[in-house]
């Protein structure tokens, strides 16, 4: 039996993918390209956006086009959140919630004997047990492995759906993460990535201050992960996916910037630059706070990496918030910038206000804060020139005769190479490179020795 897959949506999604397809290979499939011809599709949905869940219909219905006879399965978010208007897509067999993907094998294989159209999907209220998919221990990148270690949120953003389709805060064991990242690692992974729903919230809820109100002076929340992993054996690399700043402060990120195998790199969503908009999205910190974070990182290191989401034309941004948006993201230099404009969404309280903003403006203000954020990717960049940096090698363009990889503050580097046999014998490895001009998304770097000759 042959089984494919198509993930939309985040990281997350994409380790889930990966844990569902382990789940059917112990059971006998073959896991094929999603373009081949295959006895069951699942489809991984996304829904923080109204074209997520057009991309999810399109490919549903794509993939039944391959093979009519298939059993098609469509889980992940916008699964849960839509369940009825997802079912209701001609093709489907199976929708399954956001707790429920650890069960596929069950219902693909009941349907397989009984034919009957199956909905899986539980309330939110329900949505309270971390599913344990089990340990992920091949990807199908060979260099880089996502570990999943929390899921839920309960921030309630007002633009955000995302705590609706995933529910409520749960975090998994330390020793699982560590068993899976110990199996990675022994397997030849060079960079362990620490993703969540929301990362930050690892453990946090079970965290209060004492009578001094002093926070614990051991790791807690993900640095407890982060210390743990630390301590394994090997040359690798911790990469945390994001952290947000509507969960940690400065003093916080300061206590993560002590070890040494964590990149120095954070995804930390901003989503406005506007201290006014914040309050209105329920993003419980401002400009000030947010810029502070980035002093302490940059303080540290001048060349710590940073990379954000930004919303534009949330309801009621002004054409002055959105150039502090601007402004915030010039100041920053990102090494990369997301955009995002403004999607409603059910069950936000987004969605019923006022002062919704024309798409064309919005569609405007995205052209204009690409541009932005492309200058501040490459200011950043061409502040790294005549760095040295340590780059994990990941991929050969052989058409170009260029080898790349990323430094542990995420800038994309290229490096030539006249021996493709020696090339290739170098990936997933880390190497000593010059870092010499800004080039195409990334720079253009020079090999210096091996890691391995150091």
């Amino acid at each position: 039996m042959k089984i494919a897959f198509h993930t939309l949506g985040c990281k997350v999604n994409q380790y889930e993918s990966e844990a569902i397809a382990a789940a059917f290979e112990q059971q006998g499939y073959t896991v094929v390209d999603e373009r081949e011809f295959a006895d069951v599709y699942v489809i991984n949905t996304c829904t923080v956006t109204a074209v997520a869940d057009k991309k999810s219909r399109q490919y549903i219905r794509r993939m039944k086009k391959v093979n009519p006879d298939s059993v098609v399965v469509v889980t992940g978010c916008y699964a849960q959140i839509s369940p009825e208007e997802v079912s209701a897509v001609d093709g489907v067999d199976i929708v399954a919630g956001t707790n429920e993907k650890s069960h596929l094998t069950d219902y693909v294989a009941e349907f397989q004997e009984h034919g009957m159209r199956q909905l899986h999907v539980k309330g939110y209220e329900e949505l309270d047990v971390f599913d344990e998919t089990g340990l992920v221990v091949n990807t199908e990148n060979r260099t880089r492995a996502y570990i999943k270690i929390q899921e839920g949120c309960n921030r309630f953003c007002s633009y955000c759906v995302i705590p609706y389709a995933r529910g409520k805060v749960r975090s998994r064991g330390l020793s699982e993460i560590v068993a899976e990242a110990e199996k990675l690692i022994t397997g030849g992974y060079r960079e362990i990535v620490l993703t969540g729903i929301n990362t930050a919230l690892y453990e946090m809820e079970q965290i209060r201050p004492d009578e001094a109100g002093r926070l614990p002076e051991e790791p807690y929340g993900v640095e407890k992960v982060i210390a743990a992993l630390s301590d394994i054996p090997g040359d690798f690399r911790i990469r945390l996916s994001s952290l947000e700043p509507a969960v940690v402060d400065a003093d916080y990120v300061k206590r993560l910037l002590k070890y040494d195998k964590l990149c120095h790199h954070l995804h930390l969503s901003a989503q406005s630059g506007s201290s006014q908009v914040l309050a209105a999205m329920n993003r419980p910190y401002d400009r000030e706070a947010y810029m502070d974070i980035v002093s302490t990182l940059r303080k540290a290191d001048p060349y710590y990496g940073l990379s954000t989401d930004i919303i534009v034309g949330f309801p009621g941004e002004k054409e002055a918030d959105f150039e502090d948006s601007c402004s915030l993201v010039e100041e920053c230099t990102f090494c990369k910038t997301h955009i995002f404009k403004y999607s409603k969404r059910p069950f936000t309280k987004a969605a019923s206000m006022k002062g919704h903003v024309a798409p064309q403006v919005k569609n405007r203000r995205s052209d204009k804060l690409h541009d932005v954020g492309k200058k501040s990717a490459e200011t950043f960049f061409a502040e790294n020139k005549g760095r040295m940096e340590r780059v994990l090698l990941e991929e050969l363009l052989e058409d170009q005769q260029m080898i790349t990889g990323y430094t542990g503050n995420y800038i994309k580097v290229y490096v030539p190479y006249e021996d493709p046999e020696a090339a290739q014998g170098m990936l997933n490895q880390f190497v000593s490179v010059e870092l010499l001009e800004v080039c195409r998304d990334g720079m253009r770097g020079r090999m210096v020795e091996r890691r391995d000759q150091l």
